[in-house]
């Protein structure tokens, strides 16, 4: 059962990749793990020359709210901080502006849906 969630998950975040990489996005990190949280991708928007930072969730069943629903402030200051960490990790990129987008999967197959400027920094 977890190795079928884990499988279900990857396939849905290379999903969220291929979308947002059609879409004109390029990718430069995955699934990259600090103490406070994870950063499941990282992509580079060329039009605003903007760092986004992607949470991609998945619902079998939207009978509860998608998956966006499930980012909730606490996750958001998660996700927050791991963005904090990656760009201190990164310097040169620190002083680019950055933008915290959602995917969110759900059914069977898995639909997408990808929000943009799902959540600000200083909305936490």
């Amino acid at each position: 059962m977890v190795a079928e969630q884990a499988q279900r998950g990857a396939a849905v975040e290379a999903a969220a990749r291929a979308l947002l990489e059609q879409a004109g996005l390029q990718w430069r990190a995955a699934n990259v793990r600090f103490r406070g949280g994870e950063l499941d991708l990282v992509m580079h928007d060329p039009g605003s020359d903007c760092l986004v930072f992607v949470e991609v969730r998945y619902r079998r069943d939207s009978r509860f709210g998608g998956g966006a629903v499930s980012v909730d402030a606490g996750k958001r200051r998660k996700l927050i901080t791991a963005a904090q960490l990656y760009l201190a990790h990164h310097p040169a990129l620190a002083e680019r502006p950055c933008r915290f987008d959602v995917v969110e999967a759900s059914g069977e197959p898995p639909r997408l849906n990808w929000i943009r400027d799902a959540f600000r920094a200083d909305d936490c």
